[in-house]
């Protein structure tokens, strides 16, 4: 994807010294566009806490590059187990970090440590490569979802989503913003209501500022006007992205999803959520009782930073006392219209998942 017609991918090696690791610090934007460069598994295990990196596709892909850094300094197999079970425990919900670094020691526990350091790099960047195809088969899959909304209503079709699943959440492309991006290029005209989506602004901070760098147009709104423009008929369809998807379809995504879900439901909105099949969790049945869901510092939730009318990044508090801030919840699979994935549309449910994916069966 672009910034400003440039291309960029959200994580890649250094070609300057074909080791070390570049990532956007996602926690400077939109004001300031930072490129960290990451040489210790420690800072990659940072950043992944921190939410310098995040989104379920991304932290998968730095995770990877996380066990490549550590391999440089220990290719012990000792020193491999305890740096990908120190990457693994830095969050919980997003199942692409597990299924990340499982699939890395898959191919570095036979390896000799002397060659393990050479396979990493190129397990990781499978890794990357298969992340940014899978993300641009939702877009192809999802844009034709889009395109019917215009020959249902004749006219601009406005798309609303929460948080962000766009290309900062992955390696390229984006998830519920793969098919809003593929109709943008196509010439479709569309408009994207972005959910500010508090606590952390992921909306307005991220989504709006890549859509905008991009030219797709879009307008920021507050977190509960979705239900209000449901009402008024000036939402066609939600696309949204995921942390982590059950075998049954139901779905966990940032704060907030559940409520777009159900004013969608009562407004007969079609709700859709663009996933890549390395966010289905095939062990997991009740999305409710059984994921995990991470709770975040209340100062999330009490304080907010933004740019003074001088230019000055502040931090402000906003309420006089400590909050609560659990990150995510879960949408049960009966309200969502159906998942969109590499291999095509599906409905939410068991029997959708596996004729998208039989060898699961």
């Amino acid at each position: 994807m672009k910034i400003d017609g440039t291309p960029y991918r959200s994580v890649w090696v250094d070609p300057d010294d074909g080791w070390s690791v570049r990532i956007f610090d996602q926690t400077k934007l939109p004001w300031a566009l930072e490129i960290l460069r990451l040489t210790m598994v420690g800072q990659a295990a940072h950043a992944i806490r921190s939410m310098q990196v995040r989104g379920a596709p991304l932290i998968g892909a730095v995770a990877a590059y996380g066990v490549c850094l550590a391999l440089r300094a220990d290719a012990s197999t000792a020193a491999l187990e305890h740096d990908s079970a120190m990457l693994a425990a830095t969050r919980p919900t997003a199942v692409n970090l597990r299924w990340a670094i499982d699939r890395m020691l898959t191919v570095l526990r036979p390896a000799t440590p002397a060659d393990r350091v050479a396979v990493a790099y190129a397990e990781a960047g499978r890794i990357a490569d298969e992340d940014a195809a899978q993300c641009e088969a939702i877009g192809r899959h999802g844009v034709e979802l889009i395109a019917a909304a215009v020959a249902r209503t004749g006219r601009r079709v406005n798309v609303l989503t929460h948080c962000n699943a766009g290309w900062l959440a992955t390696v390229d492309w984006g998830t519920a913003l793969a098919p809003i991006y593929m109709a943008f290029e196509r010439g479709i005209d569309l408009h994207v209501w972005v959910d500010e989506t508090r606590p952390r602004n992921q909306g307005a901070a991220l989504t709006a500022w890549e859509l905008g760098r991009h030219g797709v147009p879009h307008t920021v709104i507050a977190d509960n006007a979705g239900g209000h423009l449901m009402q008024h008929d000036q939402v066609d369809l939600v696309i949204v992205g995921t942390d982590r998807v059950t075998r049954t379809g139901d779905v966990a995504n940032k704060i907030g999803t559940y409520l777009k879900a159900l004013a969608a439901h009562d407004n007969v909105v079609p709700f859709w959520v663009g996933l890549p099949s390395t966010t289905i969790d095939w062990n997991v049945a009740d999305g409710v009782r059984e994921i995990p869901i991470e709770e975040r510092s209340g100062a999330e939730v009490t304080d907010v930073t933004g740019r003074t009318a001088d230019g000055r990044i502040e931090t402000v508090r906003v309420t006089p006392s400590g909050a609560a801030n659990p990150a995510f919840d879960v949408t049960p699979a009966r309200l969502v219209t159906g998942l969109i994935t590499e291999r095509g549309r599906c409905a939410a449910s068991a029997e959708g998942l596996l004729s998208l994916f039989p060898e699961r069966r």
